[in-house]
């Protein structure tokens, strides 16, 4: 590296301000206690997303609700997620979180989507018409366990 040159760390300005969200959280949830609703919270969040990821953001949580009611909302690195006893296993990405081309739909290792040796963690999404949100009730139905 020359002297004129920056240093790189590894993390964006996104993916540092994600995990500063992350750290709020953890703090929030230890001070009010793990069994708090979070959902006005991803509800605050979704709302201020831009309009296009909003209205993505908007269905899938209706259709967590609807197809895994047993799933808790609550944020995760800034981000709607859907947790089982505190686990997060699926989470929608915003666009405009990490300046991306588009929405992410992702699940953790606590979805219970195993196939074989190899499956898909991670949707790009972005629009919803009838079929894409059948795959997506499948899914969650699936990852709820």
């Amino acid at each position: 590296m020359t002297a004129n040159s920056k240093s790189y760390d590894g993390f964006t300005d996104e993916e540092r301000a994600a995990m500063k969200e992350h750290a709020t959280e953890l703090k929030a949830t230890k001070r009010r206690g793990a069994k708090a609703d979070t959902e006005p919270e991803v509800l605050a969040k979704i709302a201020e997303m831009e309009d296009a990821d909003r209205v993505l953001a908007e269905r899938v949580h209706a259709l967590v609700k609807e197809h895994a009611p047993a799933l808790t909302a609550k944020l995760w690195y800034g981000m709607p997620a859907y947790a089982r006893d505190g686990k997060v296993v699926c989470f929608f990405q915003s666009a405009q979180k990490f300046k991306s081309r588009y929405a992410t739909l992702g699940f953790s290792d606590q979805a219970a989507l195993d196939e074989d040796t190899l499956w898909p963690t991670a949707y790009a999404l972005t629009a919803l018409d009838p079929a894409t949100e059948k795959r997506i009730a499948a899914l969650i139905e699936q990852a709820a366990g």
